[in-house]
C-alpha cells in the first residue's frame, strides 16, 4: 500500500468517525486532514524496510569485524 493511499484511508477513516452535525464540513475537514498528514510524514525521517534491513546487515559485520579485531589487539597484547 502506498503512503498516498494510506493517509486517504486515515482521512476517509477520520471523515466517517465525524459526528452526523458535521456531514456537511465534511470534504473541508477530510482535506485539511489530508494535508495535515502529508506535511507530518513528508517532515518524518523514515526509512523503508529493506533500506533499514540492509543498514542492519552492515551493521551486524562490522560488529563481527571489531570483535575479530579486539580479539586479535588482546592477544597481540598478551604475547
Amino acid at each position: 500500500m502506498s503512503t498516498l493511499q494510506i493517509i486517504d484511508d486515515i482521512t476517509r477513516r477520520l471523515g466517517d468517525a465525524l459526528p452526523p452535525g458535521a456531514e456537511r464540513l465534511r470534504g473541508e475537514i477530510e482535506e485539511r486532514l489530508r494535508s495535515l498528514l502529508q506535511r507530518a510524514l513528508a517532515d518524518a525521517d523514515f526509512v523503508t524496510r529493506e533500506e533499514f534491513e540492509a543498514q542492519a546487515a552492515v551493521l551486524a559485520e562490522t560488529r563481527t569485524r571489531l570483535d575479530a579485531l579486539r580479539r586479535a589487539l588482546e592477544q597481540d597484547e598478551g604475547n
